[in-house]
């Protein structure tokens, strides 16, 4: 009976995820901050935000995030659209137009959990751009049943 109660009991207390956190990293270039949740259950639809402030012009951005955004995942909507995508190495690249000195990029990403989907992953983000240090924020993800 213990364990009947139990389990609702840690889901209000949000130990099976959804509620989000904010990752950040900097460099002289930009700030790259990510929010997002770090635990998700099978079947729930979340949003990912990916906020680029640019402390110089940065030429050619990229958005480079690891598998575990889409591995047992689906990838709903990107909005703004970026200029271009690919794969790389199974990550999901995102290009964008020029971000100049001062400007800050809004990113938004709409995710749903497969249902079947099970395990820790890895959910790191890159900002790539021509000339400056790539920025990384490392993160992981935690799926429950």
């Amino acid at each position: 009976m213990a364990l009947v109660v139990l389990i609702p009991l840690l889901a209000l207390l949000d130990a099976f995820g959804q509620r989000p956190q904010t990752d950040r990293a900097s460099n002289a270039a930009a700030d790259l901050e990510v929010y997002a949740p770090s635990r998700v259950r099978g079947g729930l639809m979340f949003m990912g935000r990916f906020t680029i402030a640019a402390h110089q012009a940065l030429r050619s951005p990229a958005l480079v995030l690891d598998p575990g955004w889409a591995e047992g995942m689906q990838v709903n909507t990107v909005t703004p659209a970026p200029e271009s995508e690919e794969s790389r190495d199974g990550k999901l690249v995102y290009h964008y137009d020029t971000i100049p000195a001062g400007e800050t990029v809004v990113v938004f990403a709409q995710f749903q959990v497969n249902p079947t989907n099970v395990g820790r992953r890895s959910q790191s983000v890159r900002l790539e751009a021509s000339g400056v240090p790539t920025l990384s924020v490392d993160r992981t993800v935690t799926v429950f049943p």
